[in-house]
């Protein structure tokens, strides 16, 4: 085995609640996944199938750490979801047999840079940087998933409701979800899925407290710095 040319990037990880932490492979996120957000947004939610984007596993912010305010935007955006995560994979996975390959699941933020977003929508072109920017996905600790029963989901910006949903409402359930996703690419252990956000999604700025839940999983917190 050759030496490495440049020291091995650091692994992303995901405190676990009660010591440890959970390795991050890839993250994959579910857009409009609730219907009251699909047509806040302008969609019609009955119409189509689960799509995806992703961001990179560094993209991660942990332990209730300060994001900094991404530069190249005037209109950032809070997206409040419950994350997912897989302790094994693989491709073409079965609904029935999907829920099997979960591990846990954890709360977390879908920072979008949305007047980024807006402009390369009407261009026609990829929206990457709306999504896949450093520091986009603050995170709680994760939970395993046994005893797990995700509900109420929430986001209050500087102590006032911003989002307030169930997952019970997701459009594509998770189990769904992972099998849909399992016929575009083999998925694997370590993978995390953003599983959408509930409608309210609206701008933050420097200075702004995001604290957001799921009940029965656990909480996020950040503030805008």
């Amino acid at each position: 085995m050759p030496d490495h040319v440049i020291p091995p990037p650091v692994q992303a990880a995901v405190p676990v609640a009660g010591g440890g932490s959970f390795p991050v492979r890839r993250i994959y996120c579910v857009g409009r996944n609730y219907a009251e957000h699909a047509r806040e947004m302008g969609h019609d939610p009955d119409r189509e199938p689960p799509f995806f984007f992703t961001k990179p596993a560094d993209a991660l912010l942990t332990g209730g750490a300060d994001m900094p305010y991404p530069p190249m935007t005037a209109d950032l955006h809070h997206e409040m979801e419950l994350v997912v995560a897989l302790k094994s994979g693989g491709a073409d996975i079965g609904e029935a047999e999907a829920i099997r390959h979960v591990w846990g699941y954890a709360a977390g933020l879908d920072m979008t840079r949305r007047d980024v977003q807006d402009a390369a929508k009407k261009a026609r072109r990829p929206w990457d940087m709306a999504k896949g920017f450093d520091h986009s996905a603050p995170i709680g600790e994760m939970v395993p998933a046994g005893g797990a029963v995700p509900g109420r989901i929430e986001l209050r910006v500087n102590g006032a409701i911003r989002q307030s949903s169930d997952v019970g409402k997701l459009i594509w359930s998770i189990p769904e979800t992972i099998a849909y996703l399992s016929k575009l690419v083999r998925l694997e252990a370590g993978d995390l899925i953003f599983t959408g956000t509930p409608e309210g999604v609206a701008a933050v700025t420097r200075g702004d407290l995001l604290e957001g839940m799921v009940e029965g999983v656990g909480d996020v917190r950040v503030r805008i710095a």
